[in-house]
C-alpha cells in the first residue's frame, strides 16, 4: 500500500488556517484594490470605475511632501529603536551576568511603555512637550536656567519630537529580541577573545555583532512595518503639523478618507504604503545571511 505523502496529509489541516488568513489579510487588500480605481466616496453609495484616485496622486505635492517626511519619520525611528533596545539589551545582560540587582526593575520599565496604547503614548508626549507653562520639557529647561524649546510648533523640532515618542514605546519591542539574541551566543568565543586580550569594542565588533545580524535584520523588517503603518502617535501627538511638518503616509491616508472622505484615493495611498512596505521588506530580506545547504 502507498504511503501518503507528508505535505498532502497536512494540507486538510492548514486549509483552515490558510482560509482564516486570507479572510482577515488577503480580502481587505483585494477591497482596497478595487476601491483605488474608483472614485468612490465614505459617504457616497454610487461609485464609477475612474483612473482619477491613483493619477491624481502623481506629481501631487502634498504627497511629495508627506513621502519626505516618512522617511525622515521611518529611518529616525527604526534606527533610534535599534540602537536603544541593543543598548538597553547589552545592559541587562551584562547586569543579569554579573548578578546586580534591578535587572527586573529595568525590564518592567521598558516594557511598560510598549503596553501603552499609541494614541494615549502620543497624548503623554504632547504634555510633555506642550510649550504651556505646565509642560514637564520646557519646565525642566527653565529650572537649570535654558530657555523652552518649541517642540511642537517648530516644523524641524516637531518632527524630532515625534520620532522621539516613537522611539520611546517602540524600543521594548526591540530589547526583547534582541535580549533573546544576546542570550543565544555561545559565551565560550567571548572567553576564547579574553584570552587572546581582546578589548571592550573588538569582542563587541567581531563577535556581538556578526551573531546578532540576523536578529538586527528581522528586528528592522518589523519595527519597519510597524513604523509606516503608525499613525495614531503622531495624529495625538501633532496632528500631523505644524502645517504638513510630521503628516506621514498612513496619517495621510487616514485624513483622506475620514476627513476628506474621499475613499477611493485613501484606497490608493493604503496600495502605495502596502508596496513601500513589500519593497522595503524584500531589500532587508536580501540582506540576511544564507543558510549552509
Amino acid at each position: 500500500m502507498q504511503r501518503e505523502q507528508p505535505g498532502r496529509a497536512a494540507l486538510p489541516w492548514l486549509l483552515p488556517s490558510f482560509l482564516l488568513l486570507a479572510l482577515f489579510y488577503l480580502y481587505p487588500v483585494f477591497e482596497a484594490l478595487r476601491l483605488a480605481f474608483t472614485d468612490a466616496r465614505l459617504f457616497d453609495a454610487t461609485t464609477t470605475l475612474s483612473l482619477g484616485s491613483i493619477t491624481g496622486l502623481w506629481g501631487s505635492a502634498p504627497l511629495a511632501t508627506v513621502l519626505r517626511n516618512t522617511l525622515a519619520y521611518t529611518l529616525g525611528s527604526v534606527l533610534g529603536q535599534l540602537a536603544l533596545g541593543l543598548c538597553i539589551a547589552l545592559l541587562v545582560v551584562r547586569a543579569e551576568r554579573a548578578r546586580l540587582r534591578g535587572t527586573l526593575v529595568l525590564r518592567t520599565i521598558v516594557l511598560a511603555a510598549w503596553v501603552i496604547p499609541a494614541i494615549a503614548n502620543g497624548i503623554i508626549w504632547q504634555l510633555l512637550f506642550s510649550e504651556a507653562p505646565f509642560g514637564a520639557i520646557n519646565s525642566a529647561l527653565r529650572l537649570i536656567g535654558l530657555a523652552p524649546v518649541a517642540w511642537l510648533s517648530d516644523p524641524g523640532n516637531a518632527m524630532i519630537s515625534a520620532i522621539l515618542a516613537t522611539i520611546w514605546q517602540g524600543t521594548a519591542y526591540s530589547m526583547i529580541l534582541l535580549y533573546a539574541a544576546l542570550r543565544s551566543i555561545d559565551q565560550s568565543l567571548y572567553e576564547a577573545a579574553a584570552i587572546d586580550n581582546a578589548t571592550g569594542f573588538e569582542r563587541f565588533w567581531f563577535i556581538t555583532l556578526p551573531h546578532l545580524r540576523p536578529a538586527l535584520l528581522v528586528n528592522a523588517i518589523l519595527i519597519m512595518i510597524m513604523t509606516l503603518n503608525m499613525f495614531d502617535t503622531v495624529l495625538a501627538l501633532t496632528g500631523g503639523g505644524p502645517g504638513r511638518a510630521t503628516e506621514v503616509l498612513s496619517l495621510f491616508a487616514y485624513n483622506t478618507v475620514f476627513r476628506g472622505f474621499e475613499l477611493g484615493r485613501g484606497a490608493a495611498l493604503s496600495l502605495l504604503l502596502l508596496v513601500i512596505s513589500l519593497v522595503l521588506t524584500v531589500c532587508l530580506t536580501l540582506l540576511l545571511p544564507k543558510g549552509r545547504k
